[in-house]
């Protein structure tokens, strides 16, 4: 587990910033309904526009809080940003199952919840 935790924050760092900073407005096989960017995406699930912005932010925040975690020094940012970036993880898989989307759609999300929780189970703080 030691080794493990590191490479799937950075798995689940450069994935999170891929998605939100490289393809934000590209078109993917992994996109809500027939959307072709992420604000589609959003708005496919009948959330306001504001919420697509809250949420970048947040997931890429976390990304480089995951990713300054690597160092020693910055190692406390880990659990919150896992525990949040699962979350987000949670209400996308929840966002694909609203909107009826078929379930490969979904596996990136689940994928991404999967790596937190094996970063949430390495950094849970033992008795």
């Amino acid at each position: 587990m030691e080794t493990l935790v590191p490479i799937c924050q950075i798995i689940v760092g450069c994935g999170l910033l891929n998605v939100w900073l490289l393809r934000f407005n590209k078109s993917t096989a992994y996109r809500g309904r027939t959307a072709a960017n992420m604000r589609e995406e959003f708005a496919a699930y009948g959330l306001p526009a504001w919420s697509c912005y809250l949420v970048g932010f947040l997931k890429v925040t976390s990304a480089f809080a995951l990713l300054a975690g690597l160092l020693p020094a910055f190692s406390g940012l880990v659990l919150p940003a896992a525990i949040l970036v699962a979350l987000l993880m949670a209400g996308a898989v929840a966002m694909h199952l609203k909107v009826g989307d078929p379930f490969k759609k979904s596996l990136p999300a689940l994928a991404v919840l999967v790596l937190c929780a094996l970063i949430i189970a390495g950094r849970w703080p033992t008795a």
